[in-house]
């Protein structure tokens, strides 16, 4: 896809996530919004991948290590034809498939994620994998700036540039807020970039929403040899509903129908 498509594509992505949210009075929507670019741009524009063959061996792999924000996954898988588009009006529902978290018995999900900083170690895993086999595939891996005060973050970074997987990219979504409220408030994060250079990775600080930027970003990612990329993406918490952007308590926010009916308003708006 070109950068007007992604766009679309994107605000399509964002109205679904919000009324996901808004009838399933569940969900994190906050996160959801900070983080559909990035999605939308793997799925979209970066990533080896085949809906109608979900278990393809040469298949790039994606891991939502923040797995709490489950609802801009699946409105991607369904966007790419993994899931059908009516089963996302189940989202959070009593016996459906799209539970709170990602759920690996739906096509295109790789593991089960929700306890914070246990994706990334398992994506570790898998790139080392891929080194053992020789297989040209790449692992992905989006956290949390929140999830980055888990300690099984950084040591799967320690053997992430220890073992040079050169085919791990890591995306972190710095939208700067947490359930709890800002994250150098509840658990300062200083300057992450130092900190993961310290680590042994190549960093790639962009503007998440911004598609040149983030193509650019995965680009290098590919070229890059012999250690692991961080791609450093700087992001607005509920980016695209002008209630929701920068204020904390969104991210485990509920709508109600006047709130939904504004916020897909703006969204139409974009278009």
């Amino acid at each position: 896809m070109e950068t007007r498509e992604l766009k679309r594509s994107a605000n399509a992505l964002r109205k679904e996530i919000v009324t996901m949210c808004f009838k399933s009075k569940a969900g994190h929507v906050g996160g959801s919004l900070s983080s559909i670019d990035i999605l939308n741009t793997l799925y979209n524009a970066e990533m080896k991948h085949r809906p109608k063959e979900p278990n393809w061996p040469q298949r790039d792999r994606f891991v939502l290590s923040k797995g709490h924000v489950a609802e801009s996954l699946f409105a991607v898988l369904a966007q790419q034809g993994y899931i059908e588009k009516e089963e996302l009006a189940t989202f959070s529902a009593f016996g459906s498939r799209l539970i709170g978290h990602p759920n690996n018995k739906i096509d295109g999900i790789e593991m089960n994620t929700g306890a914070l900083g246990h994706g990334v170690c398992v994506a570790v895993g898998m790139a080392i994998a891929g080194k053992m086999d020789q297989s040209p595939w790449r692992v992905y891996c989006l956290m949390g700036d929140g999830e980055q005060a888990e300690g099984s973050v950084w040591e799967a970074a320690m053997a992430a540039a220890f073992y040079k997987l050169d085919n791990l990219v890591l995306i972190l979504d710095r939208n700067g807020l947490q359930i709890s409220g800002n994250t150098e408030e509840v658990m300062a994060l200083q300057d992450i970039r130092l900190k993961y250079e310290a680590f042994g990775f190549n960093v790639i600080e962009i503007d998440g929403h911004n598609y040149e930027d983030l193509m650019a970003a995965f680009t290098i990612a590919r070229h890059t040899k012999g250690k692991p990329t961080l791609i450093l993406a700087h992001t607005i918490k509920g980016k695209g509903v002008s209630f929701m952007e920068n204020i904390a308590s969104w991210h485990h926010g509920v709508l109600n129908e006047e709130q939904y009916e504004q916020a897909i308003k703006e969204l139409e708006e974009q278009e």
